[in-house]
């Protein structure tokens, strides 16, 4: 079923997004003149909870969809480094929350038809407050602390739009009910 790449041609390089075009060919030998690619790089989420066993959660504005959302902490695994060294980094960085326990759950994908990437799923424990947070200049993230059983409610009341995030979610849940 996989298909022959003929050529490929950039239509835009950014660190974060990188568009090409690609001419195909079908294992039936029909070629596709012109199939749309958007390359990124490998991304992370993770439900993290305090020591407390509250969920660490933030709220952003995200331009694309111009709403503000809650999510889980989470975003893009730099060169050179590990899923597990970013998620790390990232709770680290947009809550200034540090984690004893990372637990991997599952890899997806969120849109194969044209994003080429990979979302690592992560449920993390133990968090402890030990920075400020330390933000890109186009951040401005609001930390929510909530009971997770209140999380729960709100992942079944459709209050997290993020699809990525809602699928972290249920990982989690999955895996600390298992643990019960």
């Amino acid at each position: 079923m996989n298909w022959k790449t003929l050529s490929s041609k950039y239509l835009s390089r950014h660190i974060y997004f990188t568009a090409r075009e690609d001419r195909c060919e079908m294992p039936d030998g029909t070629i596709v003149e012109q199939y749309f690619v958007v390359e990124m790089p490998t991304s992370v989420c993770v439900l993290a909870l305090t020591k407390d066993g509250e969920a660490i959660l933030v709220k952003q504005y995200r331009h694309p969809v111009e709403d503000t959302l809650l999510e889980l902490p989470g975003g893009f695994v730099d060169k050179g480094e590990t899923s597990e060294t970013a998620i790390k980094r990232e709770l680290l960085e947009e809550t200034g929350y540090e984690l004893s326990d990372c637990i991997f759950l599952a890899r997806v994908t969120a849109n194969p038809g044209v994003l080429n990437n990979y979302t690592d799923l992560y449920l993390a424990t133990g968090g402890i407050k030990r920075s400020t947070q330390k933000l890109d200049y186009n951040e401005e993230i609001e930390i929510q602390l909530t009971p997770l059983e209140e999380v729960r409610q709100m992942l079944l009341k459709n209050e997290f739009k993020q699809a990525l995030h809602t699928s972290c979610l249920f990982y989690a849940f999955s895996k600390l009910d298992s643990l019960k």
